[in-house]
C-alpha cells in the first residue's frame, strides 16, 4: 500500500488540514480518499470503476487541481474526481508520499 498527502504545511499541533489523502490499498483493491479539515476528517469515499495498480508495476498519478474539485488520473485515464474541502486551495504547499513504493519522479 501507499498514500498520498496534499496539506497546509507541516503542523503537528494543531495538525496541518489535509486537503487529500489518498491510500492505495492492494490487499482491499482500494482507492480511497478523504480530507481532514481543522481537526476533523470527513466522510471517506472509496468508489473506483477499477483498481489500477499491479504489484512491482511501474504506474504514474497525476492530482490536477481545478475548481472546485482534484481530478486523480492514474497513467493517463481519470479514475476520480474529489470536491474541495478546504477553502483556501492556495494554502496547500506539502506533498506527503509514503508506503511501499519507489518514487523516480515528482513535477
Amino acid at each position: 500500500s501507499f498514500g498520498i498527502r496534499l496539506t497546509c504545511g507541516e503542523s503537528e499541533d494543531p495538525p496541518a488540514d489535509v486537503a487529500i489523502e489518498l491510500k492505495a490499498v492492494f490487499t482491499e483493491r482500494q482507492f480511497v480518499r478523504n480530507s481532514c479539515v481543522a481537526g476533523e476528517w470527513g466522510e471517506e469515499q472509496s468508489s473506483i470503476p477499477y483498481f489500477p495498480f499491479i504489484p512491482d508495476q511501474p504506474f504514474r498519478v497525476e492530482i490536477l487541481c481545478e475548481h472546485p474539485r482534484f481530478r486523480i488520473f492514474v497513467d493517463g485515464h481519470q479514475l476520480f474526481d474529489f470536491y474541495h474541502r478546504v477553502e483556501t486551495l492556495s494554502a496547500i504547499d506539502t506533498i506527503k508520499i509514503n508506503g511501499d513504493l519507489q518514487l523516480t519522479k515528482l513535477g
